[in-house]
């Protein structure tokens, strides 16, 4: 019998586990069932760059890869029951807020952060555009009252960001992405990571960027198509990524590296916009196990020993 208080080879193995275990996210966002953002894409992307998602489900989209048809959201309880269960079992590094639906789930997210002051926030705001007015305007208020005060790096495009945050803004020019930043700021947000500055020699910007200073700034070759699930592709790994212990300025360099790769290896799996591959370091070659021709054709029941349905109505 062993003796009281000393660890049993059962106990090391589990101590170990814990150790080489992969940085926990807590993910809060809404599900989308074409696959090409939401939750959908933040469980892919998180497992991708090595780490394990706990999601949240806020509420659905009702959506394919074309547009947004409309959202339905889960009640505030709902969301807090779910968040508490594993906040209360499992060490969470970091928290990623997508798109909550209703300013009653994201009062219910910002008790939640509060409550784990010590846990970074990585809040991501999508474009709205599909959506009521009324409703938008609901949501951006309560996200800027709530959530930004807590939120330790505010990803978004720069037009989505610039039409929230300044929206008096008059000059001709665009905001920069230290005029974003200036903006959050004066709400509590220490860095912003603004995607989409456009230039004129067919490159697009993406700007980490504090009140002061632009502290990452990388250009890559505009892609000539419409991708679904950038942004949370993007989101999410800086948050997975900083999970993991490097520091923000790194972490944003290898985040922006990734969806890069993620767009230029993006594939299209209905008539709408291009998906982010999110696992495009896992391809195979055009050719089958034994090395076979494939043709580029999609594997059948036949090819993986399957019966096929045989359900007759």
């Amino acid at each position: 019998m062993a003796p009281e208080n000393t660890p049993t080879s059962h106990d090391l193995a589990l101590s170990n586990e814990a150790d080489s275990a992969p940085p926990c996210v807590l993910v809060f966002n809404a599900n989308d069932p074409s696959g090409a953002g939401g939750l959908s894409a933040d469980v892919l992307a998180a497992a991708s760059v090595g780490a394990h998602a706990l999601p949240v489900v806020t509420g659905t989209y009702m959506r394919d890869t074309a547009q947004i048809f409309d959202h339905i959201a889960f009640d505030e309880d709902a969301v807090a029951e779910q968040a508490r269960s594993v906040l209360e079992d499992m060490n969470v590094q970091i928290i990623k807020v997508g798109f909550c639906g209703t300013p009653d789930n994201l009062s219910t997210i910002a008790e939640i952060s509060t409550d784990y002051a010590d846990v970074p926030v990585i809040a991501y705001m999508p474009n709205l555009s599909w959506w009521e007015d009324e409703k938008i305007d609901a949501y951006l208020d309560a996200f800027r009252e709530l959530i930004l005060p807590q939120t330790t790096v505010l990803v978004g495009n720069l037009n989505s960001l610039w039409r929230w945050l300044l929206p008096d803004w008059s000059s001709e020019k665009s905001p920069s992405p230290r005029d974003i930043a200036r903006a959050a700021a004066e709400v509590g947000v220490p860095y912003v990571l603004v995607t989409g500055i456009n230039h004129p020699d067919q490159h697009v910007e993406n700007a980490l960027a504090t009140a002061h200073t632009v502290m990452v700034s990388e250009r890559f070759e505009r892609f000539d198509a419409m991708f679904s699930g950038a942004g949370d592709t993007l989101s999410i790994t800086l948050a997975c990524v900083l999970a993991a212990g490097t520091d923000l300025e790194l972490a944003t360099r290898e985040a922006l590296n990734y969806l890069d790769q993620t767009l230029n290896s993006g594939f299209r799996p209905g008539m709408g916009h291009i998906v982010p591959d999110r696992l495009f370091w896992a391809e195979t070659d055009e050719e089958g196990a034994e090395g076979e021709d494939t043709d580029g054709l999609p594997a059948t029941a036949e090819d993986f020993s399957l019966p096929r349905h045989e359900t007759k109505h």
